[in-house]
């Protein structure tokens, strides 16, 4: 088969791999319609993570079931399906309470709970940035989705992005009636917008500095805030009457940079205890790595981001943190997607075969005017 590896920094190569093989009786092999490049691939892309060179990328995947093994009684072949990213076992303690995220038996890596397709430290699997993926434990992980060809745009957001929008929003602690501020457009970001707009916000600001990801943030009806133009926490709070946001997203993660491209990994952090009035939550799914030797400061290389917690503690706020249980939200947002109440694809950008992945990550990856989601198609 044909699948997308990492080379090295700045490095991927579409290369011919051996077709994967059911090796459980619990698994499937998928045949990949669908594989999207997320902004996390772009840590590993930049050469910010211990990836290996060689691994196959890609932990957004949707398609059709080729094989199950003898064990898999719920899921057909021939089923369409979403992949969460997360593969998670269905019956240690954590998945059992709905923290699929952090399974405690799929990743093997010491001190990691929870394994992803073709992602660093996440376990040995392969990701689907190929024609074919193999899904452990594929009764418990794969969501069926209708027949047919409908909604592909949409529903390949259910993997992680959409889930992980709506996530951030729960950690966040957001209710009806809520004035949020989400900070980051990319992906992640707009649909953390979209989903606080389905859940009823008054209000959504949406913090970032390119153009084209803030016109994105003004077509799903929220409010753009141009960080490079002026304070954000300044502009939220002159938009609030002094008030600040109810709650928060964090939408970034450890690479954030001012508006001159300086990296500072705590500046979002940071600019959202100071947007989110007292007693506000803020919900982090931007990814933190508790070591990034390319880091800005000595104490980030070790994973020792020094946000502001003075001000955090003085204002009562909290913080929930942490990855996607994908499982928890996939299939309530399906079928707001059937009901066409969500159009997670209003930010997709860019449909290409996967033969032109090296030139999606570089176009992604420097943020090129227009270049906000990039879905790749084996069948191309």
């Amino acid at each position: 088969m044909k699948a997308v590896v990492y080379k090295g920094p700045r490095e991927v190569a579409v290369e011919e791999r051996p077709d994967p093989e059911v090796q459980a009786p619990t698994d499937a092999i998928v045949r990949i319609t669908t594989t999207n490049i997320c902004g996390s691939d772009l840590h590993m892309y930049e050469g910010r993570t211990s990836v290996e060179p060689g691994k196959i990328l890609g932990h957004e995947n949707m398609g059709i079931v080729q094989e199950v093994g003898a064990a898999v009684d719920r899921v057909r072949v021939g089923d369409r399906v979403s992949v969460p990213f997360n593969i998670s076992c269905g019956t240690c303690r954590n998945c059992v309470r709905g923290q699929t995220s952090f399974c405690l038996r799929t990743n093997p890596v010491p001190g990691v709970d929870g394994g992803a397709y073709g992602y660093a430290n996440m376990g040995p699997y392969d990701g689907g940035q190929a024609e074919y993926l193999r899904v452990p434990y594929a009764d418990f992980n794969l969501l069926q989705l209708p027949p047919g060809e409908d909604h592909e745009t949409d529903f390949t957001m259910l993997s992680d992005i959409f889930p992980t929008g709506w996530h951030g929003t729960e950690l966040a602690g957001m209710q009806p009636g809520d004035t949020v501020a989400v900070f980051g457009a990319g992906p992640v970001g707009l649909l953390a917008a979209h989903s606080a707009m389905l859940r009823g916000a008054a209000q959504v600001f949406v913090v970032d500095k390119e153009p084209d990801r803030l016109a994105l943030a003004d077509k799903v009806g929220a409010t753009p805030v141009d960080f490079s133009q002026a304070d954000p926490v300044q502009q939220i709070a002159d938009a609030t009457g002094g008030t600040g946001a109810d709650c928060g997203v964090e939408a970034v993660g450890y690479q954030a940079h001012d508006p001159t491209g300086q990296e500072h990994p705590e500046l979002v952090l940071d600019n959202l205890v100071g947007a989110v009035r007292s007693a506000g939550g803020i919900g982090v799914v931007g990814v933190y790595r508790p070591d990034d030797p390319g880091a800005a400061t000595e104490p980030a290389k070790h994973g020792r981001i020094g946000f502001d917690y003075g001000m955090f503690f003085s204002k009562g706020q909290h913080m929930g943190t942490g990855q996607c249980p994908v499982k928890r939200y996939n299939e309530l947002l399906r079928d707001l997607i059937i009901a066409g109440r969500a159009r997670p694809s209003s930010l997709v950008s860019h449909e290409l075969p996967l033969d032109q992945a090296p030139e999606g990550y570089q176009h992604f990856d420097q943020r090129d005017d227009g270049w906000t989601k990039v879905l790749l198609h084996p069948a191309l």
